[in-house]
């Protein structure tokens, strides 16, 4: 058996708010129970492979930083496998029941497609080994389209249909390899599927051919079996200009006009939000609103810097923004919380990784207790009932039932003379009723 990658880590237990040590939750309880349901199936959490193993802290001004004992640099397939098991050594320290991979990640691409296959098959074999050694779970994969020049174009938007091809082929494998490993749900972001100039662009048509590759994904999952989510992860720029799935509306048109919507939720990330000029809970309500929120991917921007930076979430507002939506719409099914962020360039060591994940996950702990609480005192939705009270009787309900028209509104306003005052919104109240929690 390999010597061990973190020896000086054990399992990170839970020790509670008192707790001095670094290496230890103070809130994340995995079998702690909220509202009847224990932490661990609540928040449902994942490490995104590509950042925690991959990541090298390079950056557009250096090389990478990353001390990683485990990785001789190489592009082998047996450097891929030894980290794999790796990971899953991390995972298993760290109490995470999930992960998240591009085909890409885990793999090297070969100089084929063929080769490139054959390399993930080398790969899914040792996850297999390690998911049935551990218990850890795929949460969901997807294929990396956009790392290889040949996507200079985008893939299943590209104007070189050999191109589109190539992509059909590698979502093909990447579901496969999803579905063997027993992956939740498969997830379809569109790194380069948008335009840098609309001079070249012909956006009609490279919509329509996204929608067919993605009606073909829906045809193959049902010729596999696959039983598992599918989702869209909306993103709105970099590195285009634009990308056509920009936030969450917009991906929801996207699969309205395209007959897709009963097949896909959204995948929605904080960081992309905030690129989007959203705050993640419009996304997040914008999602639940049309019954499509299916996974979050946990992480935060900087506000002093308009990129993806791809930050742990430690804001305790922000995960208890978080938890209130996710608690409101039922919870997570096939979803659940990914970590798609990555340690700072500054933070290289491998003993990092633990304190960055120890944080998000306490962060959301805090995050789903605080909800709980404020969901259990009933004051927040029953000011929001009370708003919106006049909808619940006389002409509002009459309205919402769809028994009024033009002429009858007006009948009604002529009678009464004028609309009924308006209630304060009592926004600092409510900002108060918060921090009472928190």
């Amino acid at each position: 058996m390999a010597a061990p990658a973190f020896p000086d880590v054990m399992r990170i237990r839970y020790e509670g708010p008192k707790s001095r040590s670094s290496l230890a939750f103070k809130h994340y309880s995995p079998d702690e129970k909220v509202d009847g349901k224990t932490m661990r199936d609540h928040l449902r959490f994942g490490v995104a492979y590509w950042h925690t193993m991959r990541g090298t802290g390079g950056d557009p001004f250096g090389p990478g930083t990353a001390v990683r004992p485990w990785d001789d640099g190489s592009n082998s397939v047996a450097n891929a496998q030894n980290r794999a098991r790796v990971a899953f050594e991390f995972m298993e320290k760290l109490g995470a029941p999930f992960y998240c991979f591009h085909d890409r990640d885990v793999a090297p691409e070969g100089k084929s497609l063929k080769e490139s296959n054959k390399n993930l098959d080398a790969i899914v074999k040792v996850l297999k080994e390690e998911q049935k050694r551990t218990g850890i779970k795929l949460l969901w994969g997807t294929a990396n389209l956009f790392s290889n020049p040949r996507f200079v174009h985008g893939a299943g938007t590209s104007c070189n249909a050999d191109v589109f091809a190539f992509a059909a082929a590698q979502v093909k494998k990447a579901m496969e390899v999803t579905h063997e490993l027993g992956g939740a749900g498969y997830v379809f972001w569109g790194g380069r599927e948008g335009y840098s100039t609309l001079l070249n662009t012909d956006m009609k048509r490279e919509l329509d051919h996204l929608a067919k590759l993605l009606h073909m994904a829906v045809d193959y999952k049902r010729a596999i079996g696959f039983k598992g989510q599918f989702y869209i992860e909306p993103k709105p720029k970099e590195p285009t200009k634009h990308q056509y799935d920009s936030d969450a509306a917009a991906c929801l048109n996207f699969l309205r006009q395209h007959d897709l919507l009963g097949h896909f939720k959204l995948n929605i990330e904080t960081n992309h939000a905030t690129l989007a000029g959203h705050t993640v809970q419009h996304d997040l309500e914008t999602a639940v609103a049309a019954g499509a929120l299916g996974s979050v991917d946990a992480n935060v921007g900087d506000a002093m810097l308009g990129w993806d930076t791809d930050q742990f979430p430690t804001d305790i507002y922000l995960t208890t923004q978080i938890m209130l939506v996710v608690l409101k719409m039922g919870g997570f099914t096939t979803g659940g919380l990914n970590f798609d962020a990555k340690v700072r360039r500054e933070s290289f060591e491998p003993v990092d990784l633990f304190y960055a994940h120890i944080g998000g996950m306490d962060a959301f702990a805090r995050g789903l207790k605080i909800a709980s609480a404020i969901r259990r005192d009933g004051r927040l939705a029953e000011f929001v009932r009370r708003r919106y009270a006049s909808w619940d009787s006389g002409i509002g309900a009459e309205i919402e039932k769809g028994r009024m028209n033009f002429k009858k509104l007006e009948a009604c306003m002529l009678k009464k003379g004028d609309a009924a005052p308006n209630a304060s919104g009592r926004q600092e109240y409510l900002e108060n009723l918060l921090n009472e929690f928190i």
